[in-house]
């Protein structure tokens, strides 16, 4: 079956005159569009003096966890493939535990074009319905999987400027220009790629506009309206007090994260003083990032990163550090 087949009149048009398809008329092709292995194994890998790698494995990136699987699953079709066929609802943290080291192997591993591929192909059998309007969706659909990996690339750039140190705007240009390599390991095609970290900016505006309170992401999210759950080992007297201050920072670091349309989709209470309290805290991280860069490497950075610093030969606290 051709790509005119799955498609309709206004999208091949749009293929027809070599322009990639807007997100709504792309997503709904639902049809997978991998690049040849060949083409993969061309692509340069990232390295060691690239912002990615400085950034990215850096332990305080689990700061912005929240953000990066919140933003993800605001999208209807995307946030529809992960309650179809992942175990979020009844294994929630060993999903998060699966999905790490394949994404930080693509950046760090001695072998990225084969980890790029092995992402891509996790995806090859998600496909599906989207409820609200009955389309088909496709994981590795370009619109929905080049989503997912902004909310990557998202996340290195917000979370190094808030909680490690302010990035300059060409830092933060460069972050974007080194997450085209990223994204090509994975092997899917890249039209709906913005080719600038301007044209990412408009992008990104654009698909926060597109957010939605789906089933997967007020499940994510409860925690954040109602509570942290007690600990087993914890007595209820003492969760009953201890609870209090605990919701109340995770509240302030977590949801102070988040862009604003997602907090609307997930009635997420915000407001000005919390906003004072989340800058103040984001300010006292950053102040502190002269000692943290002194621990060694493999405090620092995880496991992957820390192993691909220590097999390049490189010291990562001694690059890039800003001032």
């Amino acid at each position: 079956m051709t790509l005119a087949d799955s498609t309709t009149p206004d999208t091949r048009d749009a293929v027809a005159n070599d322009a990639a398809p807007t997100f709504e008329d792309g997503v709904r092709q639902a049809r997978p569009m991998p690049v040849s292995t060949a083409e993969v194994n061309q692509v340069e890998p990232l390295g060691p003096h690239s912002l990615v790698w400085k950034y990215y494995g850096d332990h305080r990136q689990v700061l912005g966890f929240q953000r990066v699987a919140g933003t993800e699953n605001c999208i209807e079709q995307l946030a529809k493939g992960v309650e179809d066929h992942s175990v979020i609802f009844s294994d929630f943290m060993g999903r998060a535990e699966r999905t790490v080291p394949p994404i930080m192997s693509t950046v760090y591993s001695a072998e990225p074009h084969a980890w790029g591929r092995k992402v891509r192909d996790f995806h090859r059998n998600i496909k599906g319905t989207v409820d609200s309007d009955g389309s088909s969706y496709h994981a590795m659909n370009p619109e929905l999987f080049y989503w997912a990996h902004a909310t990557f690339v998202d996340q290195v750039i917000y979370v190094a400027d808030t909680f490690i140190r302010r990035l300059s705007h060409e830092e933060k240009a460069q972050i974007f220009e080194e997450s085209k390599r990223w994204y090509a390991l994975y092997g899917v095609d890249d039209r709906a790629e913005p080719q600038t970290y301007e044209e990412f900016l408009t992008y990104w505006d654009d698909m926060l506009e597109r957010f939605v309170p789906t089933k997967t992401i007020m499940y994510a999210t409860g925690y954040l309206r109602k509570g942290l759950p007690r600990p087993k080992r914890v007595p209820p007297a003492v969760w009953s007090i201890v609870s209090v201050p605990v919701n109340a920072l995770v509240r302030t670091l977590v949801i102070g994260t988040l862009p604003r349309q997602m907090r609307e989709v997930c009635q997420l209470e915000w407001n000005d003083r919390m906003q004072k309290r989340f800058d103040r805290m984001a300010a006292l991280i950053r102040a502190l990032n002269p000692v943290i860069n002194r621990l060694p490497v493999d405090k620092l950075y995880t496991p992957w990163a820390a192993q691909a610093w220590a097999r390049t030969g490189v010291d990562p606290r001694r690059i890039n550090n800003g001032r």
